[in-house]
């Protein structure tokens, strides 16, 4: 899916943007020139390339953004980071998305207890 790229969108077309289109220098990847996919053919490409069950049983890209934020606030990000990279102006909706796992909690306790339990 990435193809060894390192930066820009993720999800991108087959080609670059036409020369009457106004894209935004973020849609759009540095390496290739290629323009970002939109949500929707984005949502489809990757339910059909991850449904097992048939259609609709795929990945989902909200489900991937929850994921992305639960991951880099398990490693340290602050909650300020966390808002910047999801672009929420509000804590309480950062926090739906973020879901801590019961080992990065019970290892963020050990840190309050007497010694190194680690």
């Amino acid at each position: 899916m990435l193809k060894s790229r390192a930066r820009g969108p993720v999800f991108l077309t087959h080609r670059r943007p036409g020369p009457g289109k106004v894209v935004s220098a973020r849609d759009v990847c540095p390496d290739t020139g290629f323009a970002r996919l939109s949500y929707g053919q984005a949502r489809a490409l990757l339910n059909a390339h991850t449904a097992l069950g048939g259609p609709g049983t795929g990945w989902d890209l909200h489900e991937m953004r929850h994921s992305a934020l639960t991951h880099l606030g398990e490693g340290g990000a602050s909650l300020l980071m966390l808002m910047a990279k999801s672009r929420h102006k509000k804590t309480e909706n950062v926090r739906r998305y973020f879901h801590p796992s019961p080992e990065a909690v019970a290892e963020l306790t050990s840190l309050l207890g007497p010694g190194d339990r680690r």
